[in-house]
């Protein structure tokens, strides 16, 4: 399993999840031929843009790639030939409509399939107070994982 990051210093934290490389984002963020060679027989792309046409280009014959996030773009500066000549599919992930049936599934293999641990080193409490102190550095791609931002009173 690969991980793209772009902050390279947490490469020993990324293999720690389970990846065995580690490559930098830009290798899969700009712009790039419609057809490249093949790298993955499957992939999970949270960026869409160049990063999502740069992964279909990049997977082997019969590969699955799923979209799940817009991080670097809505477009999909892509051709048909990933899809026509390495029959490559692209689902999309929708966790807003999906049907609660759909949903309570995904929570219990959560909870069986997840290493809680490493749940837990993903994401960190915030207290509301501290939003405005801690925006810059989250805006800025300086934090790891997800802030949980308590609403309890500091009272």
């Amino acid at each position: 399993m690969t991980a793209s990051t772009g902050r390279m210093e947490e490469e020993a934290f990324l293999k720690s999840l389970g990846a065995t490389q580690v490559i930098h984002r830009d290798e899969l963020s700009s712009p790039g031929d419609p057809m490249q060679s093949t790298r993955w027989a499957a992939a999970v792309d949270s960026c869409g843009s160049h990063t999502l046409a740069n992964v279909l280009a990049q997977v082997d014959y019969n590969g699955v790639v799923t979209a799940c996030g817009l991080a670097q773009g809505t477009d999909l500066p892509a051709t048909v030939l990933p899809f026509a000549l390495r029959n490559v599919a692209l689902l999309g992930v929708d966790s807003v409509n999906a049907p609660m049936r759909l949903r309570e599934q995904a929570w219990s293999r959560l909870e069986t399939d997840l290493d809680r641990s490493k749940l837990d080193s993903l994401s960190f409490d915030l207290p509301f107070d501290q939003l405005t102190k801690a925006g810059p550095e989250i805006l800025a791609g300086k934090i790891r994982g997800r802030a949980i931002v308590s609403m309890r009173s500091q009272i």
